[in-house]
């Protein structure tokens, strides 16, 4: 309980101070850790930020917060909220609501991350197995607090960066202005490379430590972030331009090629592909040789459920009680060829659940009667909302399909580009394309539609689409947004509003292009 007294008071200071307000006292958290079971319980919160219950960014957040946005998945009948509704049309604003939470979430977990990095090196060990715990603990809060400010930069651009926890409630201390895109990829950069070297490179699922942040992860991501770089200036002014304003672009490419390699090239690595695409969403294989790192979720607490099992259900079930808050678009369901074995985790009929068959009613279901299933767990067929499958967060499909794509970028399709990106068509069943039988813009295409295919319905979609190009080097966002049925998308978009209620506490910070 002291615990969460102390980051509740910290999260206060990151993101809820009035400026009217004068304290006079603080109360440190140097009393609150004092050995390896808090060390493991402060580490454990800053997990926490990802799946924890309500809305937290991989359950739910970035479905009603982005994901709605894209043109992936559409609003169900089980979705009312106005706010998200306007999101879903880029019809939002500075003030609408998940903007916030998006900002505020990921802040309460950076500030976890932060009280655990400064906090834990000063606790003492007794033995050396508790010293390489520790060791491997603060690298943990150091991969995580890397992943949050890697989706803020992503989504927000320009973004305070605040490394060390506040031990005062002093305006001029608390209140920080937005340090630059450079400056938070920069750090991002540095906290999986610091991680990276702490961790151990892989959890197998029968480990204890299974499901924590691995070497392995730290490299993909970097492989990601480095990719994301390649297309995305670091001028928040120039986020929709045309490429050729990215001055290390090929440089960007090759080191996000060499962090792939330290995964694909390893000798002894565990990660490779499932055979069956199906077993990446399956409980019986969670934290398998596919999955370097994923948002955990167990139904055997009513704490810890993935929401999605009930969102993406369709109402009228018998047996179930799914609410069909998401479901996936006719354009995203056109896409899939007839032959593609990435369509098993979508149902378009029927549910069988204890031996009754019931044929979904698409008059009950929004006139639709497509769901995506990836996440259902016949296990808790009456409360799908606690789900026991994991979202994932990277995986080995997509180190693969992003040294495809750097290669292709930097060299054109060369026999590396082929190979890994066969690797994955040949999983879903498709024609495999022969070494040089596509031209670099080819390419590009088709390994951007099966990247679609392979990664729907994982929060990926959105983030796709603010970093893909067209042949000419121009973002592709906006048209195809536009194309989809969304007139509203702008170049504005490729920044989300800085929240309003931020703007208003703290005189530091500025909005962003387009929306004020």
């Amino acid at each position: 309980m002291k615990t969460n007294i102390i980051f509740l008071a910290i999260i206060v200071l990151a993101s809820c101070i009035s400026l009217d307000e004068d304290p006079k006292t603080f109360i440190s958290s140097d009393q609150y850790y004092r050995n390896i079971v808090d060390a493991e319980a402060a580490v454990t919160a800053v997990y926490w930020g990802l799946n924890g219950p309500g809305q937290t960014p991989y359950n739910i957040l970035f479905e009603t917060g982005m994901e709605f946005m894209a043109d992936d998945i559409r609003m169900g009948p089980g979705a009312t909220n106005p706010d998200v509704k306007a999101q879903s049309t880029l019809d939002h604003s500075p003030s609408t609501l998940r903007v916030r939470e998006i900002w505020q979430q990921h802040y309460a977990a950076i500030t976890k991350a932060n009280i655990a990095i400064d906090k834990l090196p000063d606790i003492p060990t007794n033995t050396s197995d508790e010293a390489t715990k520790l060791k491997h603990l603060i690298a943990e809060a150091k991969f995580l607090r890397g992943l949050y400010y890697f989706n803020l930069v992503r989504i927000f651009g320009s973004v305070p960066l605040v490394l060390h926890e506040f031990t005062t409630l002093d305006h001029s201390v608390i209140l920080v202005e937005r340090a630059s895109a450079t400056e938070v990829y920069d750090q991002v950069i540095k906290d999986f490379t610091e991680a990276k070297a702490d961790l151990e490179w892989s959890f197998q699922p029968a480990s204890t430590n299974a499901g924590r942040a691995n070497a392995a992860a730290a490299d993909a991501l970097l492989s990601l972030a480095y990719l994301t770089l390649a297309n995305v200036s670091l001028d928040d002014t120039k986020r929709a331009d045309n490429i050729s304003v990215i001055p290390n672009r090929e440089e960007y490419l090759r080191k996000s090629i060499e962090h792939a390699h330290n995964i694909i090239d390893r000798s002894d690595r565990y990660y490779d592909l499932f055979e069956d695409y199906e077993d990446v969403f399956l409980k019986v294989s969670k934290n398998g040789k596919e999955h370097l790192f994923s948002a955990q979720f167990s139904s055997t607490t009513l704490a810890n459920g993935n929401s999605w099992g009930q969102r993406t259900t369709p109402l009228g079930i018998v047996g179930a009680n799914g609410n069909f808050s998401s479901q996936p678009t006719g354009d995203l369901v056109s896409k899939f060829r007839s032959n593609d074995i990435r369509w098993t985790t979508f149902m378009t009929t029927e549910y069988t659940i204890g031996g009754v068959t019931t044929v979904i009613d698409p008059a009950k279901n929004d006139g639709y009667g497509i769901a995506c299933t990836k996440y259902f767990d016949p296990d808790v067929s009456s409360m799908l909302g606690q789900s026991g499958i994991n979202v994932p967060i990277i995986r080995y499909a997509e180190v693969l399909l992003n040294n495809a794509e750097a290669n292709n970028e930097l060299y054109g399709p060369n026999e590396e580009a082929y190979r890994d990106y066969n690797l994955i068509r040949r999983r879903a069943g498709l024609p495999e394309f022969a070494v040089g039988s596509l031209s670099k813009d080819q390419f590009r295409d088709s390994l951007y539609l099966d990247r679609r295919l392979e990664l729907n319905f994982e929060y990926h979609r959105w983030f796709d689409l603010i970093r893909q190009i067209d042949k000419d080097g121009n973002h592709i966002m906006v048209k195809t947004l536009n194309e989809f049925g969304k007139p509203s998308a702008a170049k504005k978009h490729y920044l989300y509003p800085i929240p309003q209620n931020e703007i208003d506490m703290n005189p530091k910070l500025t909005q962003n292009p387009g929306w004020i």
